[in-house]
């Protein structure tokens, strides 16, 4: 290990910023970046000397690779986190724009919504993976906060607050308690669970995911992100009284098969549980529905509900 990557190293050991999955993407993304940056020819570099320089030849090498932009726009925002802990701030600035990372795309033309079929529920054993997989879809959580998830900690009574150390970014957030089902819900995870999450005592974080993807795996399930998707499409219907555009694109293309009420084809129609009078604005709901799933920048409710001019 070169002197970069001993300062990468040190600086992930004093500051565990992020949830576990951000923290390995980001020592993953740091320790091959020291690499390639040392191949590259870059010698005696520490974390304290790395300039704008070094992070538009590793972008470089990167799409010369034929590396995604979103994967690079992802290192980039570890290799800023870097640069900041060791007083960078000037390099840590350079925009996305500047180092020639081309702009993504966050608009879904289509829904990518999944529901969760009773018949698939049924097949998953593990009771903890269950639970897990209906917190996704009843709160719109993402995969790791669902499984460490602790009832006792984050059930405020008229809402959930999700502590940094469960979500993505280390970024706390509440989300509403609307539903009869939720609150069902939330009560069986508080008998089940009592005040430990939904990791079983026995079991570290990572063998609990690696129990998880293999249960999901069994019971024919795949891609529950969609289950965020749903959450965010039903929230957009109840809280504007219309389907989100990607669904309306879905319905209007004929991209779906089939009439079964909540499950037409792979794709999901949300339907309202709760709604508001009078109903929001198309920004107003995306404002809303951006905070409850996480995010900072209403933009990326594109991915999840299409274009608001569609």
């Amino acid at each position: 290990m070169d002197k970069l990557g001993w300062d990468f190293v040190q600086q992930q050991k004093h500051n565990r910023d992020g949830s576990y999955a951000t923290q390995a993407a980001r020592s993953a993304t740091l320790s091959l970046s020291a690499r390639q940056l040392r191949e590259l020819g870059y010698r005696n570099l520490r974390a304290n000397t790395l300039g704008q320089r070094h992070l538009r030849a590793l972008v470089q090498h990167w799409q010369t690779s034929g590396v995604s932009p979103a994967t690079i726009k992802n290192r980039m925002s570890h290799l800023r986190w870097s640069c900041e802990k060791a007083g960078r701030a000037g390099v840590a600035k350079i925009s996305n724009d500047d180092l020639g990372i081309a702009r993504r795309s966050y608009v879904a033309k289509e829904s990518r919504a999944r529901d969760l079929p009773k018949a698939n529920l049924d097949a998953v054993t593990d009771p903890y993976v269950r639970l897990s997989l209906r917190l996704q879809a009843e709160f719109g959580l993402r995969r790791e906060e669902s499984i460490k998830f602790i009832a006792a900690v984050a059930d405020k009574g008229g809402h959930l607050e999700l502590k940094g150390s469960w979500t993505k970014g280390g970024k706390a957030r509440e989300i509403p308690i609307r539903t009869r089902n939720q609150e069902e819900l939330l009560a069986e995870v508080h008998v089940f669970t009592q005040m430990r999450s939904l990791i079983p005592a026995e079991l570290s974080y990572k063998q609990q995911l690696k129990r998880y993807e293999h249960q999901i795996a069994a019971a024919g399930l795949s891609r529950m992100h969609g289950l965020r998707h749903l959450y965010a499409q039903r929230r957009y219907l109840e809280l504007t009284g219309k389907q989100a555009p990607a669904v309306k694109a879905s319905i209007t293309g004929q991209l779906l098969a089939g009439a079964e009420s909540g499950w037409l084809g792979k794709v999901a129609i949300p339907s309202a549980e709760t709604s508001i009078t009078p109903p929001l604005s198309d920004r107003e709901a995306r404002l809303l529905i951006s905070h409850e799933l996480g995010h900072e920048r209403i933009a990326i409710t594109n991915t999840y509900l299409g274009s608001p001019n569609a």
